[in-house]
């Protein structure tokens, strides 16, 4: 007797996971490994966030909150968009998740329905058309490259037909790229004139290197917008993120959440409320993958590595290594067999031509970056 079984879960990995779970294997067996494969920052939770939680645990109750989140993280979060952005947020449009994931999956199944056509370039981050596949919503690829910046153009948008929504990303995973302020309103622009529904991540906002990234808010009330405290708050095991939600979202998005998750962890809710007091703390985290970027654009040219995108924020290097190999999975898994550093294969961003492109995180520390460089130098 064969029981039914869904076909939602008949959707690829997420590699960068693969690479992990062989890199920890490797290092449970007493090797020395170099990560350079996760999107996870070295640095912990700043100390103020840490004594918030401490104190909490000894007096307070820690049960369920509102599904939407507790309201001084909720205003906490509409501050920030004030001190960053100088935009003003109405807390009430504000949702916590559970992490930015939760983020897309709500966004995704209040926007969208089955058989809904939504655009995203590859490369991009695999879990965005993955739970779409899962939604039976069609993932619209739109291949990009450097000539793009890796990133969609309204033109682009333009020549895939009717589409329910676009996914953004500034700056973008894997490549570090961020749309100017001109490409970013024509495409704002463009959804409004086609009644598209804009999602914009904005999950590495905070960690750009010369120019600061826009916020979608800046030019519309109308699209969702995700964010995470995994990256610029360096809070990723706290699995705590938020929308900006338009207003015509609000109750359906708290239904699906009620329903779904019930309320958002409430000691990382505690935690998120308190990080918003320690922005010294996280620009001098920002400082440190500044230096981290500035050794790998240095010196990955000279160990065979000479085709980098720009990364003008984010902590992700994306590598054109089409010189070296067509196979990047089989590439990576030799990188780490043969010197332990961990790296990510361009596959698990994009199915068109990942197959030639690997991508290096350094959100990890100074010294991990030197070390993969000086093993580079050794290896062929």
């Amino acid at each position: 007797m064969a029981l039914k079984l869904s076909n939602r879960g008949d959707i690829p990995p997420f590699i960068v996971m693969d690479v992990l779970r062989a890199a920890n294997e490797r290092a449970a067996a007493g090797e020395d490994i170099l990560h350079l494969s996760l999107g996870q920052p070295a640095t912990p939770a700043p100390d103020y966030v840490l004594e918030a939680v401490k104190s909490a645990l000894d007096t307070e109750m820690i049960g369920y909150t509102d599904a939407m989140g507790i309201p001084e993280l909720r205003q906490g979060i509409a501050d920030h968009y004030m001190h960053l952005y100088k935009q003003k947020v109405d807390p009430a449009r504000v949702m916590v998740t559970t992490g930015s994931s939760a983020g897309f999956l709500l966004s995704f199944l209040a926007a969208f329905n089955p058989g809904d056509r939504v655009a995203l370039v590859a490369p991009g981050y695999p879990a965005y058309r993955n739970i779409l596949v899962a939604l039976d919503i069609e993932p619209v690829l739109i291949e990009v490259g450097p000539k793009e910046r890796f990133q969609p153009t309204a033109e682009l948008l333009a020549a895939q037909g009717k589409l329910d929504g676009v996914i953004i990303a500034s700056p973008s995973n894997p490549a570090g790229t961020m749309l100017s302020e001109k490409a970013f309103k024509e495409i704002i622009d463009y959804c409004a004139s086609q009644e598209i529904r804009l999602i914009s991540d904005e999950i590495y906002h905070g960690i750009s290197y010369g120019t600061q990234a826009s916020t979608a808010l800046k030019f519309t009330d109308d699209a969702f917008i995700i964010n995470s405290f995994s990256k610029y708050f360096s809070m990723t095991g706290w699995r705590l993120g938020w929308m900006i939600l338009p207003e015509d979202m609000l109750r359906a998005e708290e239904c699906l959440a009620q329903n779904f998750f019930i309320s958002p962890p409430t000691l990382s809710q505690i935690a998120g409320a308190a990080v918003f007091k320690c922005y010294d703390v996280l620009e001098s985290y920002v400082a440190q993958y500044a230096r981290n970027r500035d050794i790998l654009l240095n010196e990955l040219p000279g160990v065979g590595f000479d085709n980098l995108a720009p990364a003008d924020g984010g902590f992700y290097i994306y590598a054109d290594i089409s010189k070296r190999t067509n196979d990047s999975q089989s590439f990576c898994a030799r990188l780490l067999n043969e010197t332990g550093i961990a790296a990510t294969p361009g596959v698990d961003f994009d199915p068109f031509n990942g197959s030639h492109f690997m991508r290096f995180s350094f959100a990890g520390t100074e010294q991990t970056m030197l070390e993969a460089v000086k093993r580079l130098k050794s290896w062929r």
